[in-house]
């Protein structure tokens, strides 16, 4: 079992949950188990806390680009959101932060899984994504005389706080919002600053003070910056962060998230989902220096939290992103750590979340392997534990046994 709290392994471990919730990990020779307990043996396999993946869009389906999405009625994301919600749990992601979508389709998706009706991670939700007029958070790809409703912009301090306020009302339990511009919107500059720093305070004030965390999409450097200014807690993407950066960072005790595999998708795959020519090109410009400021933030010593931006590419492949965090200059146990004990701290839910320690969810999940030797074996998951009740077990399917 990997104690991510203590970056060690314990050999022989057992668990001990009583009504979804973990009473006693540690070593089997220290840890005794209650008579009558039901007993889940999990021979030959890692233990590690369920993943946490802190920007998702559960909604969103990567092979649909650009203008397709047009075709489809406006229930249909919210339809697909149920089985890329189940592909998600399914590779191991226990709990997620899905940050923006439309019609508050993961506020529906929450309840739905809460309820029992479908099966999925667990979700804390953003509503819609804040921001300005005619930036990235805005339908920038339409004619001025069309119009689309755009229920996440704001302009002005007072109407940004008012629309924060509003979001809160309908469910949000995070505040996202776009600072800078963004490589999927049209005749938006992927690192412009989008936001005044006084409309940051505002947001980042407010938010804080209904206690909700802040997270902002960031690629440029004077985005960034202002924001990390005004207190935003995880800063996504982070593509074109430098040394203030870093400093600001760790001085206010932010987070940076980080999407460095889906590059490799878009520039693969997009131009035969519909992804526009420009946002192509728009990744083309910012994908390799994003990799390149991951490897110098690791160094830097900034903090990083696992941050797929699945949607982008496919749900339930979140974990290709391992690789790539390793290969830009983390170690195993540091990536690992990212997607369990920091995120777990930078959702402020360290009680419920993020290890497998006592008086946390007894989210656990089970790989074949070392992905401390080996961190690909963290994209093949065999047993999923959410909240006690196992949810998958692929043992048989691999050729073991039940």
């Amino acid at each position: 079992m990997i104690d991510v709290v203590a970056g060690r392994v314990i050999a022989d471990p057992v668990v001990i949950a009583v009504d979804g919730r973990i009473t006693a990990a540690g070593p089997a020779a220290s840890t005794a188990i209650p008579a009558g307990a039901r007993r889940i043996d999990l021979p030959g396999l890692t233990l590690l806390p369920g993943l946490i993946d802190m920007h998702v869009h559960l909604s969103g389906d990567p092979t649909i680009g650009g203008y397709r999405g047009l075709e489809y009625a406006r229930s249909f994301s919210s339809v697909i959101s149920t089985a890329f919600a189940k592909r998600t749990l399914d590779a191991g992601f226990t709990t997620v932060r899905n940050l923006g979508s439309g019609g508050l389709d993961d506020i529906g998706l929450k309840q739905a899984i809460e309820g029992g009706y479908v099966p999925g991670p667990r979700i804390v939700p953003a509503t819609y994504a804040i921001g300005a007029t005619g930036g990235h958070c805005d339908a920038t790809e339409f004619q001025p005389e069309i119009h689309v409703d755009t229920p996440g912009v704001a302009d002005g301090p007072d109407a940004i706080r008012a629309k924060v306020r509003q979001l809160r009302k309908m469910g949000a339990e995070v505040i996202k919002f776009c600072g800078t511009g963004g490589v999927f919107s049209k005749t938006t500059t992927v690192g412009a600053q989008q936001y005044s720093q006084a409309e940051m305070d505002a947001l980042v004030a407010e938010a804080h003070m209904l206690g909700l965390k802040v997270a902002v999409h960031a690629h440029g450097t004077a985005g960034i910056n202002a924001a990390l200014r005004a207190g935003a807690d995880t800063i996504e993407h982070a593509s074109l962060a430098d040394d203030e950066s870093f400093a600001l960072a760790k001085k206010n005790g932010a987070w940076f998230s980080m999407d460095i595999y889906d590059d490799d998708y878009i520039l693969a795959e997009g131009a035969k989902n519909g992804v526009f020519a420009e946002s192509l090109e728009k990744e083309r410009q910012i994908g390799l220096k994003q990799r390149q400021t991951f490897q110098r933030s690791v160094k830097a010593g900034v903090r990083h939290v696992f941050g797929s931006d699945a949607g982008v590419y496919p749900h339930g492949t979140n974990a290709l992103q391992f690789a790539k965090m390793t290969e830009w200059g983390m170690t195993p146990m540091q990536a690992i750590q990212a997607a369990t004990v920091n995120a777990g701290e930078a959702l402020g839910r360290t009680a419920d979340v993020g290890a497998i320690a006592p008086g946390r969810y007894a989210d656990i999940i089970a790989v074949a392997g070392d992905p401390l030797t080996n961190i690909a074996a963290l994209q093949t998951v065999a047993v999923v534990i959410k909240g006690g009740v196992v949810h998958k077990d692929a043992r048989s399917i691999a050729g073991g046994t039940r």
